[in-house]
């Protein structure tokens, strides 16, 4: 086997370059040199299985050697997938045996990341091309994190942007969990307008306000704000076929993980989801 050496430092934590390592969105679109399309499948399960694919439902399945979050994530390639399924194990398959290791390393607020890969060398140019370019698009992501999610509604669009813009709607569906609720809600939509949502335990144990001015607005098609904190948020609606695609993406705080961050905003943008059915 031939060993082909990445490294590249990135001026953030480890954890944020390791969120756009593996986070799916973030994953997607820094593995797009390799091919547009390319996702996975996995529990992350250290010593378990992923299927790295493509669009079409063909790639390999490999093993999770390693997964120590925020310093290393090894992996072995063991056969091919085709149609989503694994197909049975052969030495001779492409890949068979390869390693894939990422490390990171941090001194002095520089993260650095470097990528191992050992394989039979018949690709190592086409690889050498895609890494040189997916570490450059891991480099600018990390260093201008947003956390993006997403929902597709089975609505209009101009139904989802009634529910997600009225306040009195905005109390019924702003809850990450069935304990929390949003007794007070205000909305003034228009560029230089200021929104706050009062987020509250049901229990009365703790409360707070989220909320910001609004900095671009297009009806049932974008909306822009920064919040109190100085933090910017983007939103964007998209209607096709009756249903409307909604995509946030928000530049994360420092007082929470980042996984915590993204599962609490999908869990808002899912409650918002079911509400919207509920409405039809």
């Amino acid at each position: 086997m031939s060993t082909l050496h990445f490294k590249i430092d990135i001026n953030t934590t480890p954890e944020r370059v390791w969120f756009v390592l593996w986070d799916d969105y973030h994953y997607r679109t820094w593995t797009k040199p390799f091919m547009p399309g390319s996702h996975y499948k996995t529990d992350w399960h250290e010593g378990g299985r992923i299927h790295f694919l493509g669009p079409d439902g063909s790639g390999m399945y490999s093993d999770i050697n390693i997964n120590k979050p925020f310093e290393k994530m090894y992996f072995t390639h063991r056969g091919e997938v085709r149609n989503f399924q694994e197909l049975p194990a052969d030495p001779k398959a492409s890949w068979a045996g390869a390693q894939e290791n990422y490390s990171l390393s941090e001194k002095d607020g520089i993260t650095t990341l470097s990528v191992e890969l050992k394989s039979d060398g018949n690709e190592n140019e086409q690889f050498t091309n895609a890494f040189d370019e997916g570490l450059k698009l891991i480099k600018e992501m990390a260093e201008n994190l947003y956390i993006t999610i997403e929902a597709t509604v089975e609505a209009p669009v101009q139904l989802v942007w009634q529910l997600w813009n009225n306040a009195a709607d905005v109390q019924q569906w702003n809850s990450a969990s069935p304990d929390w609720h949003t007794p007070k809600a205000e909305n003034n939509l228009e560029v230089g307008g200021r929104f706050s949502y009062t987020m509250a335990a049901k229990d009365g144990s703790f409360s707070f306000d989220f909320g910001g001015e609004y900095t671009d607005i297009v009806p049932e098609k974008q909306l822009a704000y920064t919040l109190g904190d100085g933090r910017k948020v983007k939103i964007s609606f998209s209607e096709s076929d009756g249903q409307t695609q909604i995509t946030e993406s928000f530049e994360p705080e420092n007082q929470n993980s980042l996984d915590m961050q993204c599962m609490g905003w999908q869990a808002i943008l899912d409650n918002f989801k079911q509400y919207v059915l509920s409405k039809q």
